[in-house]
């Protein structure tokens, strides 16, 4: 069985030389390996965020599109109270935002 630990030699040139082979190759291997298997992560991290922004930009969307068209408050929403139905989107919108945020935690709570 090979022993981890370099060969002892007797030239200072030669044993700086294989330190620092050693400890370019331990650096490289604690952060360059880490953070190209991070990159798949952050990857379906953004397209997942991506989506569910998408989504719930569209659902935003038709649920003001619903309000305007139809008799949602018993009338049209129509003269100086139009912008209702979009303080309320709006009010969601918001409410939706915090929740999300509310959710962001730290460190790994899969157990």
């Amino acid at each position: 069985m090979a022993s981890p630990l370099p060969k002892r030699t007797s030239d200072p040139k030669e044993a700086f030389t294989e330190a620092l082979d050693l400890v370019k190759a331990y650096a490289r291997q604690e952060t360059v390996a880490p953070l190209k298997n991070l990159k798949r992560f952050v990857g379906y991290g953004l397209a997942g965020g991506l989506l569910i922004a998408l989504g719930i930009f569209f659902l935003a969307l038709s649920g003001l599109r619903y309000m305007q068209t139809h008799r949602f408050f018993g009338q049209h929403i129509t003269g100086n109270w139009s912008w209702v139905p979009y303080l309320i989107v709006c009010f969601f919108g918001f409410v939706i935002a915090i929740l999300f945020a509310l959710r962001i935690t730290k460190g790994d709570d899969r157990g």
